[in-house]
């Protein structure tokens, strides 16, 4: 595996002019004091019944909306509609959907709807991002690797990834919600996280090859520099525009021959754009 990429990056524009992509202090950490790293004890995988690598990320036990129990109903309805990976659902129970919606609509958070998070753009459904995560981490016997995530929005599907790949590497054309995204993850303090201000269509070539690219947008085709920098064997989740004109689920996973291709079933996404705004 490639050293990782120094932060901040310089993410190219599409006209070749560079622009900065920023690694905020809210997702760096101070060394463990027991151990000397900036790692988290682990917590038991259900699927296994050992110790997982999943980071410890703080879990209330309060009343509300921060109490575990609130998570624990919407990781049980996330089962009831087929998202069966126990790491999935785990991490959807851990990460406090709420902190990354506005105040007005924090009692919606644990439902399964999207919602609004300005400029247009939008939280996707709890079931929706479980299943996108699921379909990215078929197959795979524990953690990921490196993920790159094309749309970073206000950071919640960054978060839950922190906490099933060793690094995400998130790309937002939006600088406003670059900049929401960096306050919502400041408490979190997540060492795994790189917040970018970037096109991401160009994808982060420098961070490549990935374990998996996961794209909060979607265009007529999935785009070819994706592909370039996708592992062999990994696998690439994206909404895309089908013949018929509606979009759908596409998975494609790369094989040292080439890459197969599976349509899934009907979504709706924001439009992937180039530039940034």
């Amino acid at each position: 595996m490639k050293p990782r990429p120094s932060f901040p990056a310089k993410l190219p524009l599409a006209g070749g002019r560079p622009a900065m992509a920023l690694s905020p202090q809210a997702v760096q950490v101070h060394p463990s004091p027991t151990t000397g790293q900036g790692t988290r004890q682990g917590l038991i995988n259900p699927a296994a019944g050992h110790a997982s690598p999943l980071s410890a990320m703080p879990v209330s036990s309060g009343l509300g909306l921060d109490s575990g129990a609130v998570r624990a109903r919407m990781v049980a309805k996330l089962a009831e509609q087929g998202v069966q990976d126990p790491w999935v659902l785990q991490a959807m129970g851990q990460v406090e959907r709420h902190r990354f919606v506005e105040t007005a609509l924090a009692g919606q958070a644990y439902e399964d709807t999207s919602l609004p998070i300005g400029l247009g753009q939008t939280i996707s459904k709890p079931n929706v991002v479980a299943r996108m995560i699921e379909l990215l981490r078929q197959d795979a016997p524990g953690k990921l690797g490196r993920v790159l995530e094309i749309g970073t929005g206000c950071g919640y599907q960054a978060a839950v990834l922190s906490l099933l790949a060793s690094e995400v590497y998130s790309i937002e054309r939006l600088r406003g919600l670059h900049e929401k995204a960096k306050k919502n993850l400041l408490p979190f303090r997540l060492p795994n996280v790189h917040l970018m201000l970037g096109d991401g269509m160009l994808g982060f070539p420098k961070g490549a090859p990935y374990a998996g690219i996961i794209s909060a947008a979607g265009g007529d085709e999935v785009p070819l520099v994706w592909l370039d920098q996708l592992a062999v064997g990994a696998r690439l989740v994206a909404p895309t525009v089908t013949p018929s004109g509606h979009q759908a689920l596409v998975v494609i996973r790369r094989t040292a021959k080439g890459f197969d291709r599976q349509v899934l079933e009907a979504v709706h996404f924001v439009p992937l754009k180039s530039g940034i705004a």
